[in-house]
């Protein structure tokens, strides 16, 4: 059996099964357990309750300071990468490599335009409006649209209208490419689950049989751009691409990650999801410094060489796009990274046909991101399996930081806005008689006062980063853009804590969730 094609336990039998069907445990025990050890404490050990939480929000000052710093780089890194001439910068590799090793493909005499775009835009039942945006986005690229090869992946469940859609889309852009294919992904194959994964892997075999294939064309050659439906590809973006494939070490086995930011509509959605937006841009930010902390999100990159290897994504799991990177990563045994590009596209934030159906859908938009705690026992189990063949370090480190990312998200913004008043209101008299009493919030709340800076930092960089205003957006609008940063400390439990938690519980109990759509309104 191919163990990096598993999905989920039932896909198992006998010892690997079980094995497996704890390790999709693993995450909800850790959390909830967490959790539940600190509630019981505060009534009993509130003293042991009330360091620890000294020290705890010590720690997450320290993580805040230092993330600002991670942030603040990022930016300056994304602003410098919008300014430069990347056309300009492909063409200079011609004459000058500018590489650091010897390795890189530009000093063996790969020049960029040799290379072809592959971009698979999977959508289900999205406007044509959005669909229209996404191909504007990649004729307005300045980048030869004929080196481009352009697949429209719709769903056969979606039904005429998307037909007809695809129909429109293909008489107004078809001349612009290489070759525009329409892809119907056909419904109800045995052992697929309904969603994005499937339906870029049934687009991605069939390009690879109908066009590449038959024209001959050099899997080396090809770089692969997944997006969803809704990105909006900035000028500059594929010889960015380009020019980064070309110039880093072993650039076969590598993704390529751009930063996503939700402009598209953001002047239309409710200040809720316009925070839960920015504050995933700033995570996404930050995590560009830290790249041996990378994984694939959402509208990425990576070599056509690398996908074919693989066996395209998988077809039956909901987070495809983190999972392909570990697939790749424990296919290469270690030997596989994303680079970071420090170069923006643009995407839809959450927004529905109103204030209180945009905060239901980006509730479940956050649940099914927080699904992807579905790749831990998925990178557990197979690197049990292939661990004399893994390079050790790059794979221990990658293990712990999803185990520590995913109880974090779950449990961090709990423990300092609800867990942390537990001792107080419930420590009993003798508790309430010692110092620790006393000086537990003073501390808390001058470590919190601090701590506020980086919500500062975050407001301002949030409205920095934001596209030009409309005209009708006054001066007390700009203003709100700060304010709402305000409910910053409520949104992280709200939109963060409790589904990513809600995720965890239903894997552990193995309620497997199917792939859900955001709605996309403008």
């Amino acid at each position: 059996m191919d163990y990096l094609k598993v999905a989920k336990a039932t896909e198992l039998f006998g010892r690997d099964r079980r094995i497996y069907r704890f390790l999709e445990m693993l995450p909800g025990i850790l959390s909830i357990g967490s959790l539940l050890v600190l509630i019981i404490l505060s009534f009993i050990k509130p003293v042991w309750v009330a360091y620890f939480l000294i020290a705890f929000n010590v720690y997450w000052l320290l993580l805040v300071v230092f993330l600002g710093i991670y942030l603040i780089t990022s930016y300056q890194k994304l602003k410098i990468n919008r300014s430069i001439d990347w056309a300009e910068k492909c063409h200079s590799l011609e004459n000058k490599p500018e590489c650091l090793s010897e390795k890189c493909l530009a000093k063996k005499g790969l020049v960029w335009r040799e290379i072809i775009h592959l971009i698979i835009l999977p959508t289900f039942n999205e406007n044509l409006e959005i669909i229209r945006t996404c191909f504007l986005g990649l004729v307005k690229n300045n980048y030869p649209t004929q080196k481009m090869i352009v697949v429209l992946a719709i769903e056969e469940r979606a039904g005429q209208e998307a037909r007809e859609r695809a129909a429109i889309i293909e008489k107004e852009f078809s001349a612009y490419f290489k070759n525009l294919l329409v892809t119907i992904h056909p419904d109800g194959i045995e052992g697929e689950l309904k969603g994005k994964g499937a339906n870029q892997a049934f687009a991605g075999k069939l390009v690879k049989k109908e066009i590449i294939d038959k024209e001959g064309l050099d899997y080396d050659k090809i770089l692969v751009s997944v997006f969803d439906i809704d990105t909006v590809a900035l000028p500059g973006y594929f010889h960015c691409l380009s020019y980064k494939f070309l110039t880093v070490e072993n650039p076969y086995q590598a993704s390529y990650q751009p930063v996503p930011v939700y402009h598209n509509n953001v002047w239309q959605t409710p200040f809720f999801a316009r925070v839960a937006s920015a504050s995933n841009t700033f995570w996404q930010m930050m995590q560009q410094i830290r790249p041996e902390k990378l994984a694939t999100y959402s509208s990425h990159s990576m070599t056509f060489r690398a996908l074919v290897d693989i066996g395209f994504w998988a077809t039956n799991m909901v987070s495809e796009d983190s999972r392909v990177f570990w697939h790749c990563f424990l296919y290469y045994n270690g030997d596989y990274r994303v680079e970071p590009l420090y170069f923006p596209v643009s995407m839809d934030a959450t927004c529905d046909k109103n204030f209180w159906q945009t905060a239901k859908s980006l509730y479940k938009q956050q649940r099914r991101w927080a699904w992807g705690s579905e790749n831990v026992p998925y990178l557990i189990f197979n690197v049990f399996k292939k661990w004399p063949d893994l390079k050790k370090s790059s794979t221990l480190r990658h293990v712990w930081i999803q185990i520590y990312g995913f109880h974090s998200w779950a449990t961090s913004a709990l423990i300092i806005g609800g867990i942390g008043w537990l001792p107080i209101l419930f420590g009993g008299s003798e508790f309430n008689k010692s110092v620790v009493f006393l000086n537990l919030p003073i501390i808390t709340q001058q470590l919190m006062t601090i701590a506020m800076i980086g919500l500062i930092l975050t407001s301002v960089l949030s409205s920095i980063l934001l596209p030009k205003r409309p005209k009708n957006y006054g001066f007390f609008n700009n203003i709100k853009l700060i304010v709402e940063w305000i409910f910053v400390p409520i949104s992280v439990i709200i939109f963060g804590a409790i589904p990513c938690l809600d995720a965890q519980v239903r894997l552990m109990f193995g309620r497997y969730m199917g792939f859900w759509v955001t709605p996309k309104n403008r």
